[in-house]
């Protein structure tokens, strides 16, 4: 029989055999988890797009929201403000995309009339000089652009919110660093001269617009500015006008159309001190140069508190003597006039370091007073006047032309007192000696 030795049982030498896998039947998305994951994706994408959109707009920064500022129509009865020229502090990028995004005004853009100076030779030298160099100094040698200067500086004389003459103009506001219309007569720029043939250039251009010549496209603008700067009041005005890199501005409702154009001009142009450099007709040994403190050197007038300003002489006036004090320094003293005067079209206001030597209230100047006075300054914006004069036996001043023309006591003929109206100190145009009157005969008696 045979053997079983060496043969295992079937149980024990069964092979391990791995199953095979039964195959899985993936189920098929539905429609509804196709619409299920289409709303998530476009969810995932709608709603930030959304925040962005909908969202609340960040705050402007506060030099964008003081600049935005509304356009006024100011009414036909109410003089519109002449503001100073303050910049806002942009970059050259963010003040031209501001300046894009004004739009120009569509209404109707009318040129201005043609002007014919009627002046004296003397004054209408003077007028063309300082016409010259505004145009000059805010154009550069750029025909063009000079005549669009010069069509402004004669729409702001014809304008009533502005001074009367063409120097008056140019200059005004000249005695402040903050408060200058035309920022080369008070940043220093007129250190820099212009050629002699740049210069006669700019002289005809002057003289073409002061007898005649009209610069139409820029209508009756008042303003201008170039497009890298960004001025507080440009957003108020009606942009009108571009020339170049200049964009020209006009007041809005009535003081910007023609009808408000109709002042007078003055009849007489102020010398200024500023010129001289420049202009024969603004310096010579027979004119007594009008003046002001070199705008680098004197203190802002905003410094000096409401308690420092004297009151008038008289309730209301426009006329203040004072008592200064020495330790302010020569250059305050024109800073404390500017302040004491305000906004006042006249002002005179004289002081004196010496207390004892004050007028009294209601009293006449005598000549002793008249000769101790150490400083004065006038102010006539009608004809576009400023000037401060000190008492340079007393304080040293940089150039001669600040200094008082002294009268000595023993000169004064006449024992009367001096008329507190303007003292000779004061005067801003050296007058011919009045000729002595032609005897008339008697007629004949028959």
């Amino acid at each position: 029989m045979a053997s079983a030795a060496g043969v295992l049982p079937l149980k024990d030498c069964a092979l391990a055999v791995t199953p095979s896998p039964v195959p899985v039947t993936a189920p098929r998305p539905t429609p509804g988890l196709w619409i299920a994951l289409a709303a998530i994706a476009l969810s995932a994408i709608a709603l930030p797009l959304l925040a962005v959109l909908f969202a609340p707009p960040p705050p402007a920064s506060p030099v964008l929201a003081e600049i935005s500022k509304p356009k006024r129509v100011v009414p036909a009865a109410e003089l519109p403000e002449v503001e100073p020229v303050r910049l806002a502090a942009l970059s050259l990028d963010d003040a031209r995309a501001f300046n894009a995004a004004i739009p120009f005004s569509t209404d109707p853009n009318p040129a201005a009339r043609p002007l014919i100076l009627d002046a004296g030779a003397e004054d209408f030298g003077r007028a063309v000089d300082c016409l010259a160099a505004a145009t000059w100094y805010e154009a550069g040698d750029d025909p063009v652009g000079q005549r669009a200067v010069a069509q402004v500086v004669l729409n702001r004389m014809r304008h009533p919110a502005f001074p009367k003459s063409v120097c008056g103009v140019v200059f005004q506001g000249q005695e402040r660093r903050t408060g200058c219309q035309f920022t080369f007569t008070c940043d220093g720029a007129m250190r820099r001269t212009p050629s002699p043939v740049a210069w006669g250039r700019a002289q005809t251009i002057a003289r073409q617009a002061l007898t005649g010549s009209v610069f139409a496209k820029v209508g009756h603008s008042t303003h201008y500015h170039t497009d890298w700067v960004v001025p507080y009041w440009s957003s108020s005005l009606d942009k009108v006008a571009e020339v170049n890199t200049h964009l020209f501005f006009r007041w809005t409702g009535w003081w910007g159309t023609p009808p408000a154009f109709r002042r007078g001009y003055a009849g007489a142009e102020p010398v200024v001190a500023k010129m001289a450099a420049l202009s024969p007709s603004h310096g010579g040994s027979d004119v007594a140069l009008a003046t002001t403190v070199d705008p680098a050197a004197m203190l802002d007038p905003e410094t000096i508190p409401d308690s420092a300003v004297p009151k008038p002489v008289a309730v209301g006036g426009d006329s203040f003597h004072v008592a200064l004090d020495k330790a302010l320094g020569a250059d305050a003293f024109a800073a404390l006039a500017i302040r004491t005067c305000g906004a006042r079209a006249y002002c005179k206001f004289l002081g004196w370091t010496d207390r004892t030597k004050v007028p009294a209230v209601g009293a006449a100047l005598t000549p002793a007073q008249i000769e101790a006075m150490s400083f004065s300054y006038l102010r006539d914006k009608d004809q576009g006047f400023g000037k401060a004069l000190w008492n340079c036996a007393e304080f040293k001043r940089p150039s001669p032309i600040q200094c008082m023309r002294r009268t000595p006591v023993a000169a004064a003929a006449a024992p009367a007192p001096v008329p507190s109206a303007t003292p000779e100190v004061l005067s801003g145009v050296r007058r011919k000696a009045a000729p002595s009157p032609t005897p008339v005969p008697s007629p004949a008696i028959n």
